[in-house]
């Protein structure tokens, strides 16, 4: 891509779906302009201009908008060619896409779908079968296809496609069982349980990609915040 091209990012720092733009960003070190948007309050006429939907990321490139935190984080991929995901015609290329596509499924729709459980559980019951959920899925779905990390996805020694774009939710299991947001038996079991994805966790959340617009203490208070109107409300 040319050096000219011009990039705005409208995120806020406290999403986990934004936070995927940020980190290829990051990593690539492309230069950017950020336009913070509040997402506390109804969204600007103008922001919706931008994206109808009214969620963050929003990429504009060379005056070109493009939405979806998955969508946004495989073109810039695609857009400017390294080391996160060959070419689907390199040799390769095409399965190792496949694999890294496969695993973000795993990962988001299986694990993140039981942690979103959270959010409406009330009784202990209902947390605990969240948990014995969340765990299995792991284990089931998640921990098999990390067999091969070194320290990172498919045996990698830099962060790939697959770290972009779950790296925030990583971060977030971490943070949220440490703070007993996310009971603290989910991190207990996972450690007992599936090393692959301890392993691979570690160097995850401690990458400086993954972790540069991160506030913990923030991200921990909001989701408190989050989860307790979602419970007064249910």
């Amino acid at each position: 891509m040319a050096s000219q091209d011009k990039l705005i990012l409208y995120t806020n720092h406290g999403c986990p779906w934004a936070h995927r733009a940020h980190i290829v960003l990051e990593e690539l070190k492309i230069p950017f302009e950020e336009v913070i948007i509040d997402l506390s309050v109804p969204r600007t006429p103008e922001y919706l201009k931008i994206n109808p939907r009214g969620l963050v990321p929003a990429l504009s490139y060379n005056g070109e908008i493009i939405i979806e935190s998955g969508i946004v984080a495989q073109f810039l991929a695609d857009a400017y060619p390294s080391h996160l995901v060959p070419a689907s015609d390199a040799p390769g290329g095409a399965l190792r896409r496949a694999r890294i596509a496969l695993f973000v499924d795993a990962f988001i729709s299986k694990l993140n779908g039981a942690l979103f459980g959270f959010f409406t559980a009330k009784t202990e019951e209902e947390k605990q079968a969240l948990v014995d959920k969340a765990v299995a899925a792991l284990l089931s779905e998640v921990e098999p296809l990390l067999a091969d990390a070194s320290p990172f996805f498919g045996g990698s020694e830099t962060i790939t496609l697959a770290e972009v774009l779950t790296g925030s939710f990583a971060l977030r299991l971490k943070s949220l069982t440490a703070a007993e947001v996310y009971p603290k038996a989910i991190w207990t079991a996972i450690e007992e349980k599936a090393p692959n994805y301890v392993r691979w966790s570690a160097a995850v959340v401690a990458h400086p990609s993954v972790t540069s617009i991160y506030d913990e203490e923030r991200v921990v208070e909001g989701t408190k915040a989050r989860i307790a109107k979602i419970r007064a409300s249910a």
